[in-house]
């Protein structure tokens, strides 16, 4: 058995529901006992009592109970993936070794199951990427259930808790290419609002808030969050090629942020709508004629360190087939513009 653990939930970690938090740590306890340890009071978030479904917010301290060495058997699903379903993600591995894997993640697949994501979802569907190992590979960060590309899973434990270290220590950078409404004015620059979540929505369903980063100390529940943008290419006033980059990873942030300052995402229902207003022309996000109406973001490249070679390492994402058609539309070509327009920093 271990000691007891006091954790601090990290900025980069986020809100998240405790049991999920507790699981992406460690893999073996199933939910049965993150739920007794809740009942018993062993489990307890700043020295109160908590239920699995609660959620820990960046900054609070977990107690963690003695946890048994052995990992825990995984319990024995009811159903069993399908022919068509495990083709579909394995054909979605971009890159794999003994350690890790990266997925070019398809559009409308949640990475994780929750509130209304339904029973197929990334991490459901990780039994069919086991490749000869014992146990499925661990989600180590997450997609938005309408945004694709690159996602990583860890094939050990180890390796797991070395991705999630890169990831909290920033040593990993994520660009992500998106169509907006309208073309920003600056073309390149720094979003620096904060996010809280609005009232009511859950998990997927929930909204964030843009709070101006002079009004933060008005809003204790808002998180700090930075977005920094490049316009890649443009069309008119119409519609504009995006390179965004996350500096900090809050809930919906991109397509927030992109809204706040008046270019919604194409195809962002819950932060463009229809007829949002934006600099470009007073349209929102439902941009029209042939442009799908389907989210058009997609997680283009990662940068990692290595969690075992220690090799900085950079994966690229083709295009979704929807976004493909768009810029095959308006004749852009990924050939024309920076793999990375922010310098590498």
């Amino acid at each position: 058995m271990s000691a007891v653990q006091l954790i601090t939930v990290t900025e980069d970690e986020g809100e998240q529901r405790l049991d999920r938090w507790i699981k992406r740590k460690f893999p073996q306890i199933t939910q049965g006992a993150i739920e007794k340890m809740c009942r018993t009071g062993q489990l307890r978030v700043e020295s109160g009592r908590v239920k699995a479904s609660d959620h820990v917010l960046p900054g609070q301290v977990v107690r963690i109970p003695p946890l048994p060495d052995t990992p825990a058997p995984e319990p024995v699903s009811d159903g069993k993936i399908s022919a068509a379903d495990t083709k579909m993600i394995q054909n979605a591995v971009l890159w794999k070794d003994e350690h890790m894997i990266i997925l070019n993640k398809p559009a409308g697949l949640a990475s994780q199951g929750g509130s209304g994501m339904g029973e197929r979802h990334v991490d459901g569907l990780a039994e069919a990427l086991k490749f000869g190992y014992k146990d499925k590979p661990k989600l180590v960060h997450r997609l938005d259930k309408d945004t694709s590309g690159l996602l990583m899973l860890a094939r050990t434990d180890r390796v797991a808790r070395r991705l999630s270290e890169a990831l909290r220590h920033r040593n990993t950078r994520k660009i992500y290419w998106a169509l907006v409404a309208g073309v920003p004015n600056p073309k390149q620059g720094s979003i620096k609002y904060g996010l809280m979540k609005a009232p009511g929505g859950r998990g997927e369903g929930e909204k964030m808030l843009c709070i101006h980063p002079a009004k933060m100390a008005e809003y204790p529940d808002a998180k700090r969050a930075q977005t920094d943008f490049f316009t890649l290419w443009f069309l008119g006033a119409r519609m504009s090629w995006m390179a965004l980059e996350p500096v900090t990873g809050r809930t919906h942030q991109l397509r927030a942020h992109m809204a706040e300052m008046g270019h919604p995402i194409a195809g962002d229902g819950k932060y463009g709508g229809n007829t949002a207003d934006n600099m470009g022309d007073g349209w929102g996000a439902s941009i029209g004629g042939d442009v799908s109406r389907k989210l058009h973001l997609h997680a283009r490249s990662l940068t990692v360190e290595h969690p075992v070679t220690g090799e900085m390492m950079t994966f690229t994402a083709p295009l979704p087939d929807h976004m493909a058609k768009t810029w095959k539309m308006l004749d852009w070509n990924e050939k024309d513009v920076p793999a990375d327009p922010f310098g590498g920093r």
